[in-house]
């Protein structure tokens, strides 16, 4: 019998607890989970919330996750956090069409940042890891921000900034500088975290503390020193601008179908303000400044809309830049046109880089093949314009980024290149309702004030409408979904930041920095190879 009860015992013994392989499963989750949190991490460190600085612990924690790694498991990891990141972050491109086209965004441009992870797992054995795993995350955004179909930076980690202490990096190197320097400050807090906890049981060497402590402190010191690049002293003088937002009859995609109400909505804000400096409670503005889409009526054929814009022209007694969509030689243009209360249209600029899938269809007889209804909401593609944008209102020159180009660095820099002493981004989103959208676009106005140290105004169909200084500080804004106006006085500049004037050199210097990063951890793994086999 005794024999018979041991014969018993010892088989369950031979076997792990059911718990330990249920902890152990769970163990093997964690870098995944943690990789997903730290993408949501880096969300929430985006507008509208003020917690820029959740983009240190984001990074810090996806460094964890892939030191060390296997290029396979990084490519999962670097997936898993660029969607935890990009799902709530783009939401809003979902807002009206529903969540087809949003989901295939989202996994499209998650692909970038899995690829990042396996860069980023790669150069994680090298000496001064953080300054290579941050120019790796640099020229992934650099590559997302040109393809396909023209890229999309939208939720480059800068955009998430310009409430925080490395905002002046922006002035120093424009996007891909103040982005490196966020994500080197956060691979450099985990480099610190992991060596404090290494010095417990044993020595650390004085040159991996030395990179991580300096990974943390350039940042910082640099984004301090960079301080005295941003000023809002008026080098030109000074103008009064007015900013109009005319509000839409009700949000979506309608707005579109009742694009005389729109032009009527704006032109009546423009007659209140009007109102408002004869009877000496506003100041008379220089210029006046409507939204994307404030008349998508073409005022060039429809002599009733250009009456309208012609009549808000005379009782403001000012130039007017009005958005308007035009049909000019067969092409379909978005188009900003600076219209004079004497002597009619005098400028225009047609925006150059278009949306694709929401002005211009790629391949449209695949899509349409796949769902009709997306083609018939882009009946006919825009086409593009091809000269930068830079407004003459008597003595101040004005640089136009339409809407989506205030996410491109090209589109923004040539403008001040070609004399721009203010910088405005006539923007409509209706389309989007009440979605982070707005704020995300605003922060992104922010960005661009500093980083060219310019005035930077904002008029939009539906709001938020804002006047940003150089400084990136919004002086002043509107609500949303109601008609107001904004009327003041903004300083002028002409001096150019190093950001302006370096342009695209600091993002290829790190994209040569990743390359020479990548390129030693392939040399590496090399010789481990060779060394294996011998």
């Amino acid at each position: 019998m005794t024999v018979t009860a041991t014969s018993v015992d010892r088989p369950d013994r031979l076997q792990p607890p059911p718990a330990k392989g249920a902890r152990a499963r769970l163990i093997r989750l964690v870098p995944a989970f943690v990789s997903a949190l730290s993408g949501v991490l880096l969300y929430v460190s985006f507008p509208p919330r003020t917690l820029w600085w959740l983009a240190l612990p984001a990074f810090a924690g996806f460094a964890w996750a892939l030191r060390g790694r296997t290029w396979k498991t990084a490519l999962g990891l670097g997936y898993l956090f660029g969607l935890g990141f990009l799902l709530p972050l783009l939401v809003w491109t979902g807002v009206e069409v529903g969540p087809g086209p949003w989901i295939a965004l989202v996994v499209i441009e998650a692909v970038y940042v899995a690829l990042v992870g396996a860069g980023i797992a790669a150069v994680s054995r090298l000496p001064g890891r953080p300054v290579w795993a941050a120019a790796l995350w640099t020229a992934g955004e650099a590559v997302r921000a040109r393809m396909p179909f023209g890229g999309f930076p939208w939720g480059k980690v800068a955009f998430g900034q310009a409430d925080g202490v490395f905002l002046p990096l922006a002035a120093l190197g424009g996007t891909p500088v103040l982005g490196f320097g966020v994500v080197l400050c956060g691979f450099g807090l985990y480099e610190i975290v992991r060596l404090l906890l290494r010095r417990r049981d044993g020595e650390v060497r004085r040159s991996a503390a030395a990179v991580a402590l300096l990974s943390v402190a350039v940042p910082v010191v640099g984004a301090v020193g960079a301080r005295a690049l941003v000023s809002d002293k008026a080098e030109a003088g000074t103008a009064t601008v007015a900013v109009i937002q005319g509000n839409v009859p009700r949000a979506g995609l309608e707005f579109n179908a009742q694009r005389r109400a729109v032009l009527d909505y704006h032109a009546r804000e423009t007659r209140r303000l009007a109102a408002e400096v004869a009877a000496g409670k506003a100041p008379r503005p220089d210029f006046v400044l409507w939204p994307e889409n404030s008349s998508d009526i073409d005022p060039f054929a429809a002599p009733d809309a250009a009456a309208v814009i012609q009549g808000a022209a005379e009782a403001i007694d000012a130039p007017v830049s009005v958005g308007s969509v035009v049909e000019r030689d067969g092409e379909l243009l978005n188009e900003q046109i600076l219209w004079d209360p004497v002597k009619g249209p005098l400028q225009t600029y047609d925006k150059r880089q278009v949306q694709p899938f929401g002005e211009y269809l790629p391949m449209r007889s695949l899509i349409g093949a796949i769902n009709s209804e997306w083609t018939s909401m882009v009946r006919q593609d825009f086409s593009r314009g091809d000269k930068p944008g830079v407004f003459g209102f008597g003595r101040v020159k004005v640089g136009l980024a339409t809407c989506y180009e205030a996410a491109f660095d090209w589109a923004v820099r040539d403008t001040v290149t070609h004399g721009a002493q203010m910088i405005s981004v006539p923007s409509n989103n209706a389309t989007f309702d009440r979605s982070e959208m707005t704020y995300q676009q605003l922060a992104m106005s922010r960005v661009r004030a500093v980083e060219h140290s310019r005035t930077v105004t904002v008029p939009v169909t539906s709001g938020v409408s804002a006047v940003i200084m150089p400084d990136g500080r919004v002086a002043r804004h509107t609500g949303m979904f109601v008609p107001a106006h904004l009327d003041m006085k903004v300083p002028l500049r002409t001096s150019e930041t190093p950001a302006t004037r370096l342009g695209i050199l600091p993002e290829l210097a790190l994209l040569l920095v990743a390359a020479g990063g990548l390129g030693w951890a392939g040399a590496v793994a090399a010789r481990g190879r060779r060394a294996g086999d011998a």
